[in-house]
């Protein structure tokens, strides 16, 4: 079984001493990167993209969209890219600087290739229509992409990284050891924790030393609720519902790609670089707006060699509240109809909020509820 400690061979990390950066940013030339490079970095820098030290060359991504493999036969679901927004050519060495015009990265620039935008669309998406999040982006930026490895500054930390919250799969994995964890269960979010995911995780903890909550913290679409408003309410839940030696708040900075069952494997991937390894796999994972059926997310994981992962995935049939059986329950446990489960959509619990109205207790906790309609008011 794999275990926190053996999956940590997995994350390798491309930081800089203070000499090695001052000897790689000498003669670089400054090249602006958007938030979502930004947040790429930073993981690849950490190892949480691990095998990857780098932005990948055309050999690499063709073979991720063909096989959801990397040329040497390690699994790897989405290709992470270098979209070359201005001009760049092999040899380049870039300082590659964020909002603040300060160079936070060294990126000596191995090939660029083109890539068509349909081509990466249907093989990560699944689809090429412009109202997916993720095939838009796509199909509007450069169809030239750039491959180079990454060498970090040091001590730098990604724009809204949150202080006091572990963030690299360093910091977590440093923290599972204190706390003697051997079976970690990852859970990822970009929403706020309601009463069917803290089924999921509570039922995850009864099998595992202790579980990670691992929102994701970077972009999201406009409609998601905002990530401080979202720590505000696990912070809160934890506090109140969990034991709190057993579960670990932490940060995921990355920016949401919306691609359903690929974007699951990636998560899953990523949270064993971080040391986890057990991984939580709900319905519609990653979804959005009916791109991918509601279990797609759970069965690509059978394209996979039992143990190729490095994580177990936990599966999850859809979870509510039961007045009849008078508690959580899912498809495969509750024997009663649909008419006695507590359900509700986002746009009706996103109502109910702006309203100032509580949503019901099986639905949502209260002090969770609060946090939300707060945040929500005009």
């Amino acid at each position: 079984m794999t275990t926190a400690s053996t999956a940590l061979h997995h994350a390798s990390a491309v930081l800089a001493d203070e000499a090695d950066w001052r000897r790689a940013l000498a003669g670089a030339r400054p090249y602006p990167v958007d938030d979502r490079r930004v947040s790429d970095i930073f993981l690849l820098a950490h190892g949480a993209f691990a095998p990857l030290t780098g932005f990948l060359g055309r050999a690499a991504t063709e073979s991720v969209l063909e096989t959801m493999h990397l040329p040497d036969g390690q699994p790897w679901s989405i290709p992470v890219l270098f979209p070359l927004f201005q001009p760049a050519a092999p040899g380049d060495k870039l300082a590659l600087t964020g909002s603040d015009n300060q160079p936070l990265a060294v990126m000596e620039v191995t090939e660029t290739f083109e890539l068509a935008a349909d081509r990466f669309n249907e093989n990560v998406y699944g689809t090429t229509e412009n109202k997916h999040p993720g095939a838009k982006l796509v199909a509007e930026g450069p169809s030239q992409y750039a491959a180079g490895a990454v060498l970090a500054r040091p001590g730098w930390r990604p724009p809204g990284g949150a202080e006091g919250y572990p963030i690299t799969p360093t910091e977590t994995r440093a923290l599972f050891a204190a706390r003697g964890w051997q079976r970690v269960t990852a859970f990822q979010t970009r929403n706020p924790i309601h009463r069917a995911h803290e089924f999921c995780v509570k039922t995850a903890l009864e099998t595992s030393d202790g579980v990670l909550i691992h929102p994701l913290v970077g972009e999201t679409k406009s409609d998601d609720i905002p990530a401080d408003v979202r720590l505000r309410c696990y912070e809160t839940l934890l506090r109140e519902y969990f034991p709190a030696d057993r579960a670990l708040l932490a940060l995921y900075p990355a920016w949401m790609r919306y691609a359903g069952p690929r974007e699951a494997i990636f998560h899953a991937l990523i949270r064993r670089n971080y040391g986890c390894t057990h991984f939580i796999v709900g319905r519609d994972h990653a979804g959005v707006a009916g791109y991918y059926g509601p279990f797609d997310a759970q069965k690509i994981f059978s394209r996979f060699a039992p143990g190729e992962l490095g994580i177990e995935p936990i599966f999850f049939d859809t979870v509510f509240y039961c007045r009849r059986c008078a508690g959580m329950a899912s498809n495969r446990s509750c024997p009663h109809p649909a008419a006695d489960h507590v359900t509700l959509s986002g746009s009706q619990v996103r109502d109910m909020l702006r309203a100032g109205q509580l949503p019901p207790p099986e639905f949502s906790r209260p002090e969770v509820a609060r946090i939300l309609i707060e945040a929500m008011r005009p």
